[in-house]
């Protein structure tokens, strides 16, 4: 199957009162771990390189790793370049075979992010990709505070900047390590009646799973980036390697392990938000 772009995912879990899972990648045991889950359940993932992947791998390998596993997949999977913070890390990856792109201008002035989002979407679109977006200011954990969405914002940026999703602030935060409660769903309502547009959640570790689910079915988000679970149970799944072969020093023989468990993991979590019978 070829690789798809975001608005190929999004559209239908929306019909569906479903979502689709953005998968954080740093390697490759983990990206073919998540498109094993999604083979086996039948379900569409994204998989996201993000400004850390990003760091330690360029882009270009990151590109064609991407696009040979969605492109040899079973199921529907978008390659998705996360948190682009300008416009030439979004150019860099509609260059090298990503079917999607963020660009995070959420610290910007509302009108300097609708006008850089507007510049990537007219060159994304004439290649076949998505747009992401984000208004408001997703916080992280020990880390910068967040800043929730403004429906009127929201609304402009939706109206004027082209973008195919947009991810807001409705108190999920990043890099969360433990499951919490503040997800304020009458700020996503204001948000909804202005806007139209698939809504994104970052840090969707941090939500339980019961509130995925509900969010999911009952309102327009219908894309959860996923990170911070998964490495844990990468992380969890290598210092078991490790432990079992403390002679062993071959990467590849220590990393290969990784990859079942994590597999695991990532179909519970796409089943969780993707099957509607779940």
């Amino acid at each position: 199957m070829t690789a798809v772009n975001l608005a190929d995912v999004l559209g239908p879990a929306r019909e569906n009162g479903t979502a689709v899972a953005g998968l954080v990648v740093l390697g490759w045991e983990d990206a073919v771990a998540f498109v094993q889950a999604a083979e086996e359940t039948g379900l569409a993932i994204i998989l996201q390189a993000g400004p850390g992947c990003r760091a330690h791998t360029p882009v270009p390998i990151l590109g064609k790793m991407f696009r040979y596993l969605a492109d040899n997949a079973r199921v529907p999977v978008a390659c998705h370049i996360d948190h682009g913070y300008s416009v030439d890390e979004c150019l860099e990856g509609i260059d090298n075979g990503f079917t999607s792109v963020m660009y995070d201008g959420s610290k910007l002035p509302i009108s300097e992010n609708i006008k850089t989002t507007a510049q990537i979407v007219k060159t994304a679109q004439a290649a076949g990709v998505s747009v992401e977006g984000e208004v408001g200011f997703v916080g992280y954990a020990e880390g910068a505070a967040s800043a929730t969405t403004s429906p009127d914002e929201a609304a402009r940026f939706a109206d004027e900047s082209g973008a195919d999703a947009l991810a807001i602030s409705i108190g999920n935060v990043h890099l969360k390590t433990e499951k919490t409660t503040g997800i304020d769903f009458n700020a996503l309502a204001a948000i909804e009646r202005v806007t139209d547009l698939p809504l994104v959640l970052h840090g969707g570790s941090g939500i339980p799973v019961d509130i995925r689910k509900r969010l999911a079915r009952e309102t327009q988000v219908c894309k959860f980036n996923i990170g911070t679970e998964l490495r844990m149970a990468f992380g969890q799944a290598l210092h078991k390697s490790t432990r079992q072969n403390p002679d062993t020093f071959d990467r590849i023989s220590l990393l290969k392990p990784t990859i079942a468990p994590v597999k695991e993991i990532t179909m519970e979590v796409i089943r969780a938000i993707g099957d509607p019978n779940c």
